[in-house]
């Protein structure tokens, strides 16, 4: 009887070595990180191959707070979390929803695959929850009042650069025009202080001398030529 016992105890222990021997998990390719704006919904997957037999998954969400590394399960009994199972390309998915997602619901997101086989629970690396506040519009306008109000900038710039130029363009224009009216009014006093009466006997008396030449007698010369500046 006791021999019995010992036969049967170690079949069973051959199965279950057997068992163990056929169940292996290889894990998919995770997404690393995921952004998601405060209310929207995100969805996670984790994928993996499991050949021997069926493993269990459950969701866990690790998160980091004040330098301490902390697991929780997912609650599934939420009313914003569901999960839904399907193969891809030979690949069992777990995918997780999160609807209305909150700041708290950031951190890393891995599935935690357990078989009555395995020596020790598999998790796969899992996808980092990143939830963030999105920045508030003081003013929502219309796309197109956008493209309204990035033409009438684009007017205001071009007179910002052309009424600079215009305007020193005309200053520079009345500076030569005073300029000009200045020169004209010197040459006019230079003109008025000349006696036109003595420019006239000079010239004469210019042209004497050019007919008479350069040499002349003393006794050709007439006395109502000589001119002697009284003392």
């Amino acid at each position: 009887m006791f021999a019995r016992i010992v036969i049967l105890f170690c079949c069973l222990t051959g199965i279950a070595h057997g068992d163990s021997a056929l169940v292996t998990v290889q894990l998919g390719k995770d997404r690393p990180s995921q952004r998601v704006a405060v209310s929207q919904t995100a969805v996670i997957k984790c994928c993996y191959r499991a050949s021997g037999g069926i493993v269990n998954a459950t969701w866990v969400n690790r998160v980091k707070k004040n330098g301490t590394l902390t697991q929780r399960d997912v609650d599934m009994t939420d009313y914003r979390a569901s999960n839904d199972n399907s193969t891809e390309g030979g690949e069992h998915c777990q995918q997780l929803t999160l609807q209305s997602v909150t700041m708290n619901d950031t951190g890393l997101y891995q599935c935690v695959l357990t078989h009555p086989s395995l020596r020790s629970k598999v998790v796969t690396y899992g996808t980092f929850l990143q939830v963030y506040k999105p920045m508030e519009k003081y003013l929502n306008f219309s796309e197109d009042t956008k493209n309204k109000i990035l033409t009438a900038e684009g007017i205001l710039l071009l007179l910002c650069v052309l009424l600079p130029g215009i305007l020193l363009l005309r200053k520079t224009k009345r500076l030569n025009q005073l300029e000009n009216r200045k020169n004209k009014e010197e040459e006019e006093n230079i003109y008025e202080g000349l006696n036109l009466e003595d420019c006239t006997s000079t010239y004469h008396q210019i042209q004497r001398s050019e007919v008479r030449g350069p040499y002349q007698d003393v006794d050709n010369v007439r006395e109502e030529d000589i001119q002697l500046e009284k003392p």
